[in-house]
């Protein structure tokens, strides 16, 4: 007779092995986008994983830089990207006006949003 209490443990080692596989494809695909280590270098830690799964892991995460090239780099795309100011969304949005893409009513709506988000 099943309790409570097997289900619950039962479905508590189902995430904890949800997690575990989780943490080795994040390691496994991290190592694989990374551009500051060669592919030998890859090679070496695909394979540590591979055999000593738990512990490839844990090592590969302890041992790997904070911020890595790919990392700068993406956080300069994201700030290059939020540095589009008010102004030039309305001179956009004006733009569109005169074009003609864009009605009145339209207008004034995405106005009124671009004036609240800001």
């Amino acid at each position: 007779m099943n309790s409570l209490l097997d289900w619950f443990i039962a479905i508590t080692f189902f995430f904890i092995w949800l997690m575990a596989i989780w943490i080795f494809v994040s390691c496994f695909l991290d190592v694989f986008r990374r551009e500051d280590i060669s592919g030998g270098t890859k090679a070496g830690w695909i394979l540590f994983m591979l055999i000593l799964p738990l512990l490839g892991c844990l090592v590969y995460i302890i041992t790997r830089p904070k911020v890595t090239p790919t990392d700068v780099r993406a956080l300069a795309m994201a700030q290059a990207a939020s540095k589009v100011s008010t102004t030039d969304e309305l001179q956009k949005l004006a733009d569109l006006k005169q074009a003609g893409v864009v009605s009145d009513q339209e207008y004034e709506q995405l106005k009124a949003k671009i004036v609240a988000s800001a």
